[in-house]
């Protein structure tokens, strides 16, 4: 899957249960005002800067609304647009469209904010970083694919899916075990020989005892530049190094040069604004 295809799996379950939400009794305002035989096109506006994302799932709730409408992408997703730029247009019935308008906005306006801020931590990074910038599980529930594939869109890329994607030992997972060494013996043992084990760590003593351990990537949890630094010198040639945790923007530019592998952010979903897009009745 390339940063910028959106499976299909999934997809059209979410665009019927919005749809259900917003037209289970019919739309009495569009079928009061809006004759039926009556045609029309509507443009979204951006009202912004922002990085266009979210042309799958409009195309989708208009043609689930009503296959016979036309719906246009004039801009690539992932593009830069400004303010005032046209991204997608939808011609056909005038009550079509506007019993899908709110459905359709809703879900791009959520997706263009999260590629945007996506695209946002991307350049911050210094200029030939090989650090990457992940996503992590704190997403809208049920709305994963969608936010996850804004994230690509922005150039950023996801960390593990679910639960099952990967083995990652967290801070009450260790607790629970009795210690790092000890949850890493068991992941190792009972997990499958293709994957990774990566652990959580909040202290040098618990990275060396990870990386003793045999931990394929540890994710420094909470650790000042400082602790970062020296944690990636410990790490070398031995594990991947995440930071994560209280991960902001003024942050990553000292975080990349400090060398860790993978900055992993919740803001990139979790603290998102959404972008202000219009659909706009010609």
């Amino acid at each position: 899957m390339t940063s910028h295809e959106l499976s299909s799996p999934g997809l059209g379950d979410i665009v019927a249960r919005a749809l259900h939400e917003d037209l289970a009794g019919g739309d009495v305002t569009t079928e009061a005002c809006i004759d039926a035989d009556m045609v029309a096109r509507a443009s979204a506006v951006a009202r912004g800067a922002m990085i266009a994302c979210g042309w799958p799932v409009f195309e989708r709730v208009f043609h689930a609304v009503d296959s016979s409408l036309a719906v246009e992408r004039l801009v690539d997703e992932g593009a830069r647009v400004a303010n005032g730029a046209t991204l997608w247009t939808v011609r056909g019935r005038a009550r079509s469209i506007l019993m899908g308008e709110r459905v359709a906005l809703n879900f791009v306006q959520r997706m263009i904010g999260v590629a945007t801020m996506a695209r946002t931590y991307v350049d911050a990074l210094p200029a030939g970083s090989t650090t990457r910038i992940t996503d992590i599980r704190k997403t809208t529930p049920g709305l994963r694919i969608l936010e996850r594939y804004a994230v690509r869109v922005g150039g950023a890329h996801n960390h593990r899916d679910n639960l099952a994607s990967a083995v990652l030992i967290k801070d009450n997972h260790i607790a629970a075990c009795g210690g790092v060494r000890v949850a890493i013996e068991r992941a190792r043992s009972r997990a499958p020989h293709t994957s990774k084990i990566e652990c959580e760590v909040d202290s040098l003593g618990q990275l060396d005892e990870a990386l003793a351990a045999g931990a394929d990537i540890v994710l420094l949890d909470n650790m000042n530049d400082e602790t970062v630094a020296e944690a990636v010198r410990r790490a070398k040639g031995q594990a991947i190094t995440e930071a994560s945790g209280g991960i902001t923007l003024a942050r990553i530019p000292a975080l990349a040069r400090l060398g860790v592998d993978v900055i992993s952010a919740g803001a990139l979903t979790h603290s998102v604004i959404a972008a202000d897009v219009g659909l706009d009745f010609a």
